[in-house]
């Protein structure tokens, strides 16, 4: 039995334009984009941000609560961030792990990083690390079947679970 594919077009002008950013422009990074837009957070769904690292939710996420850590200083590689980026955006995880077991109560935690283009890196440009609740049998037959993802809340509902359970406030 072959599985077919729900086309969705546009994820792909998406990704192409988001992605441009490989040759080191920021400009066109998606996540500097909205850490400097001035909207409210809840808007951008920006979960927490400090002086170097900042909380987004994934707009495509696996499962609720799909949580992206990043250094706010745009670079596409591990090894670039200084010691206190790197102290920071550990810490964040952290923070995030914490969130996301007292938002969700899962049963484990994804946390991982797809540096590059060849990793899966959807955003290549700037570096960044998932951090997503699990349950056991978590995959359903819609991905199985249609390879499409059912998402039982909305991205402000989960920006608000994750907020409220920050550790910082």
């Amino acid at each position: 039995m072959t599985l077919d594919r729900l086309w969705a077009g546009w994820r792909s002008e998406y990704i192409e334009g988001v992605t441009n950013d490989d040759r080191g422009e920021h400009d066109g990074c998606v996540f500097c984009r909205i850490l400097a837009s001035g909207a409210p957070d809840e808007e951008t769904f920006v979960v927490w941000r400090g002086e170097r690292v900042a909380v987004i939710l994934n707009a495509y996420p696996y499962t609720s609560g799909h949580a992206l850590v990043l250094p706010i200083r745009h670079g596409s590689d591990l090894e670039h961030l200084d010691a206190e980026e790197s102290a920071a955006l550990w810490a964040a995880v952290t923070d995030a792990v914490r969130a996301l077991k007292s938002a969700y109560q899962p049963e484990g935690i994804n946390v991982g990083a797809n540096i590059g283009r060849g990793a899966g890196a959807g955003i290549p440009g700037h570096f960044h690390v998932h951090a997503l609740p699990r349950w056991a049998g978590d995959t359903n037959f819609m991905t199985t079947v249609a390879e499409t993802r059912v998402m039982p809340e909305t991205l402000s509902a989960t920006w608000r679970k994750l907020r409220a359970a920050w550790p910082h406030g």
